[in-house]
């Protein structure tokens, strides 16, 4: 596992880094991403063998309480970050807070930014959720030649602007196999097919905890456990509302009594006043 210094300076171990998610590009090796908001999730992915994990800026901190070693991309857009220097200081922060890199949609010249301070940066292409009034809605972007070849004049700003990879989401897997091909920048495929370096999908789609798009795939049904929590929650404050109305709680075995001379004693002292 390589070792490197956090932007701390202090030591640290990393699944991968920037220079092996990069060094991906023509091999057959593929990294896996999820996302990950608690220190349970990401201890968890370090414990399946996922090698990065994306969050949103505020939780890096959290996901770095569970794993010290996953790959953390720490994701910038609007929240927090209105202006380019409040995006900068997200970004360090961030970066401090344990993150390996940053994603963010924002313009070309904040990729720039950013990349001329060293800091490792990820774009994103093809559907972006917070612009899709753009496209008319939640859709595929890139199924007609001239929306694929709009998109690949992206994907070479994107490459010059300085971003060493880019979320491609929801682009079709034939577009995004020649696009792949093309880019010196590291493709990570949310619902854009097999033809990237790396995999992405969202660990709630994963865990099965709500409605599953048709690009993800559920591999448990967290959803139905949740359900039974929330059952089993309500019966349990139900049995415990009813006890207290028919005052069957708190019973014997729930209180505790002082002795009856210490009992008498205190009587005698209120009594005394």
């Amino acid at each position: 596992m390589p070792r490197i210094l956090d932007y701390n300076g202090q030591d640290a171990e990393r699944t991968v880094t920037v220079a092996s998610i990069r060094a991906l590009k023509g091999e057959a090796t593929q990294f896996a991403q999820v996302t990950a908001s608690t220190p349970e999730e990401a201890a968890a992915a370090e414990g399946a063998g996922i090698e990065m994990v994306v969050c949103l800026s505020q939780a890096v901190g959290a996901v770095r309480q569970g794993s010290s070693r996953v790959f953390v991309t720490a994701a910038i857009d609007f929240e927090g970050a209105v202006t380019v220097d409040d995006l900068m200081g997200t970004a360090l922060t961030a970066l401090t807070d344990g993150a390996d890199a940053v994603i963010t949609a924002r313009r070309l010249a904040t990729v720039s930014l950013l990349a001329e301070e060293d800091i490792p940066v990820m774009g994103h292409l093809g559907f972006v959720p917070k612009k899709s009034t753009l496209y008319g809605g939640v859709r595929a972007v890139g199924k007609t030649a001239e929306e694929a070849n709009t998109l690949w004049r992206q994907f070479q700003r994107l490459e010059e602007a300085g971003a060493f990879a880019v979320e491609c989401e929801l682009i079709p897997a034939n577009v995004m196999g020649v696009i792949n091909e093309r880019t010196k920048m590291a493709t990570i495929s949310l619902g854009s097919g097999p033809q990237a370096d790396v995999m992405f999908l969202f660990t709630s789609d994963i865990c099965g905890e709500g409605t599953v798009p048709r690009h993800a795939r559920a591999y448990a049904d967290l959803a139905s456990l949740h359900a039974q929590i929330d059952d089993e929650r309500l019966r349990a404050l139900s049995e415990y509302r009813a006890d207290v109305a028919a005052g069957r709680f708190p019973d014997e075995t729930e209180v505790v009594h002082a002795a009856e001379d210490q009992l008498t004693r205190f009587i005698e002292f209120v009594d005394a006043e």
